[in-house]
């Protein structure tokens, strides 16, 4: 077993490897593991590192708003789980923190992930490499999902191999790769990475249950997702707003954004703020979302077939997702109450309007059982609870 990656490549004199203090003790105890001792050299000898130019190799480490070692496992773990639910059951892998299951250690510039498979012996130095490729190779023996007999130093050894020289047993890999490794160039001030301490449940059984099964209307969502103590609503009135745009809008929304007032729900739907005066009001983001509808549909009337306000039934957006679909009212009659909830989906053909009420909508997107075009969807294992939620905005919000 080769021992040190300074045994095959050098480091680099423009970003020189920099080591960052982990106590692997409290890391270990986090993750119910014992970690890979030359994984654990590594990280001490020489912190993250952007491998052959081509391979991040993630240790336990933070910097602000970049990375954070938990996080990324987390967020890792969950992304491969769906990745992987298309394997047929038989082949599909298990993720840690599950038992025997995959561990990611790094990923590639082209989104392969890299991981140990926990299960191959109880002693980790004993732990082979697994990669989740972005996609495989015909004719090249490459798997989607591919195990090899090497352990990650002997791994990354085999990626700045001769060309003639193979694993044994043979078999594909990346590279081979230039014989050089450096600081990871997005990580310049990375610290210690400490351990979340253990965290209560924030619902306790029961509120779990009308959270997410018997709770209806603001009730069951404010359990879900708590309103900020000071809703954020801009500078202006109601009747301002109103009158700005010449219509009342749905006492339903009135109410909602009255609890909670301007943000982001689940940290992916953005509801506009609605009383702001000035630059970047309500009626601003409006005009600015129809009028690139209505240049859209001159060029695909087929592909984008709403009215658009303030035509008669036109579609009035109040709140966007970051990945660009929007939800908003059909404007269909004179009684705002009774306009339908719609969403123009941005990667999918336009669906009909939604059958519910905003509140309820919004309840069943948060509770998981929402599934429309344009709506970001939950996988089968996630906890609800632990995507719920709603981040208040103030003043400085762009939306």
């Amino acid at each position: 077993m080769t021992s040190d990656i300074g045994t095959f490549a050098t480091p680099s004199a423009r970003r020189s490897p920099v080591s960052v203090p982990v106590d692997w003790a409290a890391v270990e105890d986090w993750l119910g593991l014992r970690l890979p001792a030359d994984y654990k050299r590594l990280a001490d000898r020489y912190g993250p590192l952007d491998f052959g130019e081509y391979v991040w190799i993630h240790v336990p480490c933070v910097q602000r708003e970049r990375f954070d070692y938990g996080q990324w496992l987390h967020a890792t773990h969950r992304e491969a789980r769906i990745g992987a639910r298309g394997l047929p059951e038989a082949e599909r892998p298990v993720f840690h923190p599950e038992p025997g299951g995959l561990l990611a250690w790094g990923c590639t510039r082209d989104t392969d992930v890299l991981f140990w498979d926990t299960s191959a012996s109880a002693d980790p130095d004993q732990w082979t490499v697994v990669v989740q490729h972005c996609g495989a190779v015909p004719g090249s023996g490459l798997l989607r999902w591919h195990r090899y007999d090497l352990t990650l130093t002997d791994y990354l050894r085999h990626t700045v191999r001769d060309t003639w020289e193979l694993p044994s047993p043979p078999g594909p890999l990346m590279g081979p790769l230039p014989g050089t490794f450096a600081r990871t160039a997005f990580l310049p001030e990375v610290g210690a990475w400490t351990p979340p301490a253990p965290v209560s449940p924030r619902l306790t059984g029961a509120e779990r249950r009308i959270a997410l099964e018997t709770g209806i209307g603001l009730d069951g969502l404010r359990l879900l997702s708590p309103p900020p103590e000071r809703p954020y609503l801009g500078d202006g009135s109601w009747e301002g707003l109103f009158a700005e745009l010449g219509t009342r809008l749905p006492g339903e929304y009135v109410r909602l954004m009255d609890e909670y007032g301007a943000g982001i729900w689940s940290g992916w739907l953005r509801f506009h703020t609605p009383l702001r005066t000035g630059e970047r009001r309500f009626l601003t983001h409006v005009e600015d979302t129809v009028d690139a509808y209505r240049q859209l549909k001159d060029g695909d009337a087929a592909w984008y077939p709403l009215a658009v306000w303030p035509e008669p039934g036109g579609f009035l957006p109040f709140a966007n997702s970051i990945d660009g679909d929007y939800l908003g009212w059909l404007t269909e009659g004179k009684d705002p109450d009774t306009w339908p909830l719609i969403v123009w989906p941005r990667h999918a053909h336009q669906g009909p309007p939604l059958g519910g009420g905003l509140i309820d909508t919004l309840l069943d997107w948060q509770r998981g059982t929402l599934v429309t075009r344009g709506f970001a969807a939950l996988d089968e294992d996630d906890d609800p609870v632990e995507f719920a939620g709603f981040e208040p905005w103030d003043d400085r919000a762009y939306w």
